[in-house]
């Protein structure tokens, strides 16, 4: 990345340390948390979980924003890592789901550039929050397209099942680090640790979206083994602070993490596709709308 293009586009003066501060701060909006020590703690957590995802993650730090620096996007925009986290999640999920093969790594340059154009267009033209969606259009996308093109083989076989309940506590830390696919508990403190670094309230949402999700998949009599790995948390951990952030209480933002948990049970079982961080998406959308509602119903 040209330090005279990020320094351009950053308030500070120190041009390697600007553009350290713009790619770490898109990784911390994956949380919301437009912060460089978060960004920090969160590819540290995404290493330790995998270091080819953390790989994934770095080149969509880098991609994201350079290539919205490129098309002339808004400077604070890309200076506060709003190109950076949707490009971000890109690059760990085709690593995730696809084998490192070089035909790989091309969909991941490919999908972390897409995503900032994408990004732009859907924060100038849908009424809502964009917030991961374009993470989700954009690996969709490609994924259907590996998977039209050359079938199963580039598939990353999945790990056997945890049938073993690996404890609640755990679970919910899980929760919080499958945002970035990384089932694993340390992961999942150093992410509640790098929320709290910017906002201690948006980690106690994390953490307490995470707790109701896991407890309602329990309740619903999911499959233990996607519950032990925090498939049901990180949907409702994002979707309470997304909503935390629009209407700050404890009430509603638990009940977007309730409303996520259904629609995470619903996406793979009726479409056959990863529900990636729809769920979230989807649950705040219905509660912004169900706001909408509510303003138009008690206006005088």
């Amino acid at each position: 990345m040209s330090s005279a293009d990020l320094a351009a586009s950053s308030p500070k003066t120190d041009a390697p340390l600007d553009i350290a501060r713009v790619l770490l701060r898109g990784i911390g909006q994956v949380m919301f948390q437009g912060h460089a020590g978060t960004g920090t703690l969160f590819l540290i957590g995404i290493a330790v979980a995998s270091p080819l995802m953390g790989v994934g993650a770095a080149i969509g730090a880098v991609v994201g924003p350079l290539v919205a620096r490129l098309l002339k996007f808004d400077r604070e925009e890309i200076v506060d890592g709003i190109y950076g986290f949707n490009a971000t999640l890109v690059g760990i999920a085709l690593v995730f789901y696809l084998r490192p093969v070089p035909w790989t790594w091309g969909l991941v340059l490919v999908g972390c550039a897409a995503s900032s154009p994408v990004t732009y267009l859907m924060r100038r033209y849908l009424k809502f929050p964009t917030y991961t969606s374009p993470f989700i259009v954009v690996t969709w996308l490609l994924l259907i397209l590996v998977h039209e093109i050359a079938g199963t083989t580039l598939d990353v076989p999945p790990a056997p099942p945890e049938h073993t309940p690996v404890g609640f506590l755990n679970e919910v830390f899980r929760g919080a680090a499958e945002v970035m696919f990384g089932a694993n508990i340390v992961t999942g403190i150093l992410f509640i640790v790098g929320i709290a670094l910017s906002n201690w309230r948006h980690a106690t949402l994390a953490l307490l979206g995470s707790l109701i999700g896991t407890a309602v998949a329990v309740y619903h009599d999911d499959p233990i083994e996607s519950i032990s790995i925090g498939i049901y948390g990180y949907n409702a951990a994002l979707a309470a602070i997304a909503i935390f952030i629009w209407r700050p209480s404890l009430l509603i933002p638990a009940l977007a993490a309730v409303v996520s948990v259904p629609l995470t049970e619903f996406f793979p079982r009726m479409l056959g596709i990863p529900p990636l961080t729809a769920p979230f998406v989807a649950a705040s959308w219905i509660i912004l709308a169900v706001g909408v509602l509510e303003s138009a119903f008690v206006k005088n």
